[in-house]
């Protein structure tokens, strides 16, 4: 039985990975500091070949014997995405950069790791907004910046694969309303009403569940696509934000939108991204925006407050 450490693995996308993990007979660890308090993984805490421990990463001696003992390793801790990068930049560089590249050189050369990076890299693509595998890179945020240096320090490794994944939506157990979809969503819902601003600038998305279907298809995969960069992505869901606001307005027919005619979204991302590199191994989501949608739309009946985020 192979043994997988998820680091973050009670977070937003491991508190979903790890079950799965554990439903393909993996005998899984999660490192989690549980810095949001949550307590998503309460429903596996049964199961005899999942091991939790609270600690974190930047402490390499306390992870260093999990690390060693493990024929996987997927690192989800960080600080994921611009605000709380911009709110805590010492606690972000420190995990999302540092002791990330400093878990890469104690791992064996016969260890695989699978690592998530983001598109939100690309910054503004080409004259086209058009984006793939081998598009020049330009982030804008702290957080992209960080993933760009930690991506080229992986693929110093043979056994490994980086995701660069799109925008992520949908319901999860640790549950995050800062994400755009799930935000717009959550705003239709709840207020009935947005304004948006650079309505115009597009992004891709993936359900959450599909990235999960995507780590475990690479570990499937692992000797064809190893060594490589995939993005990971709804090729379906190019979208502007007006755009994204139309679609949940099908579902949400009283959620009024306008277009703000002056300031900016801090956020410059604005690109088209190719996701046929991982098709053509096999790969395709399965969860469509519309059913996101749906499923937020169906989960939000159960949150009362907007606590739940990293901002």
């Amino acid at each position: 039985m192979q043994t997988i450490l998820v680091t973050g693995g009670a977070g937003y996308i491991g508190s979903i990975l790890v079950p799965e993990l554990l439903s393909k007979g993996f005998r899984v660890i999660v490192y989690d500091n549980f810095m949001y308090r949550q307590f998503s993984l309460g429903h596996i805490c049964h199961h005899p070949n999942v091991t939790l421990v609270k600690g974190d990463i930047r402490v390499k001696n306390d992870l260093l014997p999990y690390l060693k003992n493990s024929d996987i390793v997927i690192p989800l801790a960080a600080y994921v995405g611009a605000p709380i990068c911009k709110k805590d930049p010492i606690g972000a560089e420190s995990t999302n950069k540092t002791a990330t590249i400093d878990m890469f050189h104690e791992l064996s050369p016969s260890q695989i790791l699978l690592m998530p990076t983001t598109n939100s890299a690309y910054g503004s693509g080409n004259a086209d907004n058009y984006c793939d595998e081998n598009s020049p890179l330009n982030p804008v945020s702290d957080y992209a910046k960080q993933k760009v240096i930690v991506e080229k320090e992986l693929l110093q490794r043979e056994n490994a694969i980086s995701f660069r994944l799109a925008t992520v939506f949908g319901i999860s157990p640790r549950m995050r309303l800062d994400l755009l979809v799930n935000d717009f969503t959550w705003r239709a819902h709840h207020d009935r009403f947005i304004v948006l601003f650079e309505a115009h600038f597009k992004r891709n998305y993936i359900h959450v569940r599909d990235v999960v279907r995507a780590f475990i298809h690479g570990i499937d995969h692992f000797e064809k696509m190893k060594g490589q960069i995939y993005n990971v992505g709804l090729s379906s869901a190019n979208l502007s934000k007006l755009e994204l606001c139309q679609e949940i307005k099908k579902l949400l027919p009283d959620f009024t939108f306008i277009e703000a005619q002056v300031g900016e979204d801090p956020d410059k991302r604005n690109y088209i991204v190719s996701n046929e590199k991982i098709e053509r191994t096999g790969f395709l989501p399965k969860y469509d925006l519309n059913l996101g949608l749906n499923e937020l739309i169906k989960g939000f009946q159960m949150i009362q407050g907007t606590h739940y985020g990293n901002n």
